[in-house]
C-alpha cells in the first residue's frame, strides 16, 4: 500500500465513510482497509504518515507484528480472535484492551493470569497491567485473588455484557445530568442552553430505557 493510498484513507475516515467505501474507492478487499486501520490507532486514531512509516518498519524487519490473541492450544481460535480485535477496535476499544480481552473472551474457562496474557500477546506485563485495569473500571472483566500462589486471576464471565452495560448507561446518566445542569446554568432560554437540554434529556431517557432492557434480557446470560 503507497503512502498516497493511506492519505485516501484517512480522508475517506474524515468524511466518516465505512470501511467497504474506502476499500471500493482505493479498489481493496475491504479486509485490507480493516487491518490497516486496526493496526494503526483505529478509526480515531490513523495517522496516514505514522501507518506508513510503521508499514515500511514492518517490511524491514519482514513480518508484521501478530495480532493473534489464542495460545498453542486453540486451534481456529487465533483467526477468529484477529477478526474479532478488528470488529472491537472499530468499535472504538483501544487495541491493546482489545487483544487482552480477545485473550480472555477465547480462553477456554475466560480466566487467565498476567503472566498468561503476557506469553499469548507476546507483550510485557506492563502493558497487560494498563489494559486490564481499564477494563476493569468499565466493568469488563474483574479481577480475582488466587491466595495460595499470590497472583491475581482476571476473569470475563457471562454476566460481563451486563455489567458492562449498566456502567456505560450509569457514566451516560451522570453526562446527562451534567448537561442538562449546565443549560440551567446558562440559560434554558438562551440557544446553548436549549440545546444543552435537549441533548441531556435525550441522553437520559436512551440510557434508562437501557437500564431497563438490560435487567429486563439479563435472564439469557445465565
Amino acid at each position: 500500500m503507497t503512502q498516497r493510498d493511506r492519505q485516501r484513507i484517512a480522508a475517506g475516515l474524515t468524511e466518516g465513510l465505512a470501511y467497504a467505501e474506502i476499500a471500493r474507492r482505493l479498489d481493496r478487499p475491504t479486509s485490507t482497509i480493516t487491518r490497516e486501520v486496526g493496526r494503526n490507532g483505529g478509526p480515531g486514531g490513523y495517522r496516514p504518515e505514522q501507518a506508513h512509516r510503521a508499514a515500511e518498519r514492518r517490511a524491514r524487519r519482514g513480518t508484521p507484528t501478530p495480532l493473534s490473541t489464542a495460545g498453542p492450544s486453540d486451534g481456529n481460535a487465533g483467526e477468529v480472535g484477529d477478526e474479532m480485535i478488528e470488529m472491537v477496535v472499530r468499535m472504538g476499544l483501544p487495541k491493546m484492551m482489545a487483544r487482552v480481552l480477545l485473550s480472555l473472551w477465547l480462553s477456554e474457562d475466560g480466566r487467565l493470569t498476567v503472566a498468561e496474557l503476557t506469553r499469548r500477546l507476546k507483550v510485557s506485563p506492563a502493558s497487560v497491567s494498563m489494559a486490564v485495569g481499564y477494563l476493569i473500571q468499565q466493568g469488563v472483566i474483574r479481577r480475582e485473588r488466587d491466595p495460595q500462589r499470590r497472583r491475581d486471576i482476571y476473569v470475563v464471565d457471562d454476566d460481563t455484557w451486563y455489567h458492562s452495560m449498566v456502567i456505560s448507561s450509569q457514566q451516560s446518566l451522570e453526562a446527562a445530568a451534567a448537561a442538562k445542569t449546565a443549560a440551567e446554568t446558562i440559560g434554558l432560554d438562551t440557544p446553548v442552553g436549549r440545546r444543552l437540554a435537549k441533548g441531556g434529556a435525550f441522553l437520559e431517557r436512551i440510557s434508562l430505557d437501557t437500564l431497563e432492557s438490560a435487567k429486563r434480557w439479563r435472564g439469557l446470560l445465565s
